[in-house]
C-alpha cells in the first residue's frame, strides 16, 4: 500500500495542535524552520552565556578570602561549564554542531548575555554577580523549564536547581559583608550600584523593541515576556536589599500603596552599545575563549582519538 507523505499544511497544523495542547516538540519531529532557527539562536546564546560568565568569577579563584568561599566558588563555576555542556548538546539536536556554534562566537556573529561584558573588581562582586546575575538568570530559566522544544526543558530542571544555590550562595556574601566592617558595607553597596542596571539589562529589550519575543511567545519556546520576567525580578529582589541594609541605585524607586514598586528606565544605549561589542569587557572575554579553545584543542582531539579506540 501506497504510504501518503503529509502536505506542510498538514505538517504545520500538527506542530501547532502540539503547541497548543503543551505536547513537547522533540528533535525528530517536524517543525517550522523559523522555530528552529529561532531555538538555535536561544540555546545557543544561553550555553555561550554560561561558558563566558565563568571568567569574571574563575579571576577570583585563587583570590577568595578563605578555603570554604573558595569551594564554593570552584563548584559554582563547574556548575556554569556543566550547564554549558547541557545546553550546547539541547542545541546540537537541532542540527547545527558545537564546533559551528563556537565558530559563529569567535567570528563575533553570536551574541551571549550583555552582562558578562562587565569587569569583576572585588570579592564583594562574587556576591553581586551570585546573587542578582544568578537571580536574574533563574527568574528566567523557571518557566524555561516548560519551553516547547523537549531537550531544551530538560536541561533547564537541573540548571535551575543548581542556579538556585548559585543565587544563595552570592546573597550570602553580601549578606555576611553588610554585617562586616564599614569598607566590607561599602564594597557591598558598590558592587550593588555597578550590577544592578546590567541585571536588569539581562532579561532583553522591551517586547515592543525585540525582533523575536512575539514568536518565541507564540510558539512557547518563551513562556513570559522580557518586560514581564524583569518586572518579576525587581519585585522580589528589592526586598532582599533592603533586608540587609543595601540601597537599590534606582533614585527613581517608590514602594506603592499595594507594595509594589515603581522603578526607573534602563538607559538603552549603554545596552546597545555593549550588545553591539563596546562594552568595558567584550573584546577580553572573546579573546580569551578564543585563546582557551586553542588551547584545549590536543585535549579534545585526544579524547576523540581514545573514544574511537572503545
Amino acid at each position: 500500500m501506497e504510504i501518503i507523505a503529509p502536505t506542510t499544511e498538514q505538517l504545520i497544523q500538527e506542530f501547532e495542535l502540539k503547541i497548543a495542547s503543551d505536547t513537547k516538540i522533540e528533535a525528530r519531529d517536524w517543525m517550522p524552520d523559523a522555530y528552529r532557527e529561532n531555538l538555535i539562536r536561544q540555546i545557543s546564546q544561553h550555553a555561550h552565556s554560561e561558558v563566558i560568565g565563568m571568567q569574571p568569577e574563575g579571576n577570583w579563584i585563587t583570590r577568595a578570602p578563605s578555603l570554604r568561599s573558595k569551594k564554593i566558588l570552584l563548584a559554582k563555576i563547574q556548575d556554569e561549564g556543566g550547564h554549558g555542556l547541557y545546553l550546547y548538546s539541547a542545541a546540537e539536536t537541532l542540527g547545527m554542531s558545537r564546533e559551528e556554534f563556537i565558530a559563529l562566537l569567535h567570528a563575533g556573529k553570536a551574541k551571549y548575555a550583555s552582562v558578562f561584558n562587565y569587569p569583576a573588581l572585588n570579592w564583594a562582586d562574587m556576591g553581586a554577580i551570585g546573587w542578582l546575575v544568578d537571580g536574574a538568570a533563574i527568574t528566567n530559566q523557571v518557566s524555561l523549564q516548560r519551553t516547547s522544544y523537549g531537550p531544551y526543558a530538560r536541561a533547564m530542571v537541573r540548571i535551575c536547581k543548581e542556579e538556585s544555590f548559585h543565587q544563595r550562595q552570592g546573597y550570602e556574601i553580601m549578606w555576611r559583608m553588610m554585617e562586616g566592617t564599614e569598607d566590607q558595607r561599602t564594597m557591598a553597596q558598590d558592587a550593588l550600584n555597578r550590577w544592578w542596571w546590567p541585571a536588569l539589562m539581562m532579561f532583553g529589550p522591551h517586547d515592543s523593541d525585540s525582533t523575536h519575543s512575539s514568536l518565541a511567545l507564540k510558539w512557547k519556546i518563551k513562556r513570559e515576556s522580557n518586560d514581564q520576567l524583569r518586572e518579576k525580578f525587581i519585585q522580589k529582589t528589592i526586598p532582599q536589599a533592603e533586608l540587609i541594609g543595601l540601597n537599590i541605585p534606582d533614585p527613581a524607586l517608590k514602594l506603592q500603596p499595594d507594595g509594589t514598586y515603581l522603578h526607573g528606565e534602563i538607559n538603552w544605549e549603554e545596552f546597545w552599545a555593549v550588545v553591539g561589542g563596546n562594552g568595558p569587557c567584550n573584546q577580553q572575554r572573546l579573546d580569551h575563549h578564543i585563546k582557551a579553545h586553542a588551547d584545549g584543542k590536543w585535549v579534545r582531539e585526544t579524547a576523540y582519538a581514545a573514544s574511537l579506540k572503545h
